[in-house]
């Protein structure tokens, strides 16, 4: 800000608190020391207003407001260029200042805790209770926008609950993604393979690989679907469609994996325009590879519990 504007600022504010401050006084000056019988001198429908003092407690607050006002503004930027006398912060106080402030409190507290876990594997941190309650406060703040707050996914979001991984389910595969995010696209392939092709494709991934049958009505050659898909999508889906963690090509032999639909019309959708996905590195956000350690084992938890039917199946 240049020094004009901040004079400008600082005067305009410190004048209107003066200007405040002898209103109040000046209007109470002439007023009757206590009650009356003196009205103002107009009715309304028979009823008149007396001319009594504004009450005391009234007056009070008025005046507390403006000492609020100037000690706010002496602790607290506000007076142009004037960065404020609040104790404990060099040059001022800053909302990023005091946030840094509580998170270097909050390192200090914590910041052993996440130190012990993350000299443990992974897989040890996901059986400590503990630590799964601080890592779900981590998925809680960093990662159920997207994923949810079940962790089971959405639209173009996957499911972290199952063990259908696009880039890998192992714990050093899942830190790696927290740490530097991921980008996945698949190119359309509607321009290389026709729309004829793209309907074939679509049939054959839904019949052959996902084990499902076409809608009613529909139909397709799906013998020339897995021509076109060996030749086409084996590169990256692999010749049995179970996908290639490395290039984080899904499994097409589960419709739970695809999380851009897995209906007909959806398949073609994706085949016809393809697909861009990004996760976000999220080391910056989560704050430290300790935090991320202990939110990796948190994730890799959810994938490792056995659902209660499955558990009562296997006791039987």
């Amino acid at each position: 800000m240049t020094t004009f504007w901040s004079w400008y600022i600082t005067l305009l504010t410190l004048g209107s608190l003066l200007a405040l401050l002898w209103l109040i006084f000046a209007t109470r000056s002439g007023e009757q020391p206590g009650p009356t019988d003196q009205t103002l001198g107009h009715a309304f429908d028979g009823i008149e207003e007396y001319d009594n003092p504004l009450p005391r407690w009234w007056f009070m607050l008025f005046l507390g407001t403006l000492i609020f006002a100037g000690a706010y503004l002496l602790l607290y930027p506000g007076l142009g260029n004037f960065a404020g006398k609040l104790p404990g912060y060099e040059g001022g106080w800053t909302q990023v200042k005091q946030w840094q402030r509580e998170m270097d409190k909050a390192d200090a507290e914590y910041g052993p805790i996440y130190a012990s876990y993350a000299k443990m594997p992974v897989e040890d941190v996901a059986k400590d209770e503990r630590a799964l309650k601080m890592g779900g406060r981590l998925f809680a703040s960093n990662c159920s926008v997207c994923h949810g707050s079940d962790a089971k996914g959405a639209y173009g979001f996957p499911n972290l609950t199952d063990k259908e991984w696009r880039w890998g389910g192992s714990p050093a595969d899942i830190k790696q993604t927290i740490i530097g995010g991921r980008h996945g696209m698949m190119p359309p392939q509607g321009p290389a393979i026709g729309e004829d092709g793209v309907r074939n494709v679509a049939a054959y991934v839904l019949t052959e690989l996902a084990g499902r049958k076409l809608p009613e009505g529909e139909t397709a050659d799906i013998g020339a679907g897995q021509k076109i898909f060996a030749s086409t999508c084996f590169a990256c889906h692999g010749a049995d469609g179970k996908g290639t963690p490395s290039m984080g090509a899904p499994n097409l032999t589960n419709p739970s994996a695809f999380i851009y639909g897995s209906s007909f019309a959806q398949l073609q959708q994706t085949i016809r325009y393809g697909r861009n996905g990004h996760m976000p590195a999220q080391l910056q956000y989560v704050g430290s590879e300790d935090k991320v350690h202990l939110l990796a084992a948190y994730v890799y938890s959810l994938s490792q519990k056995q659902p209660a039917n499955e558990e009562t199946l296997a006791s039987e």
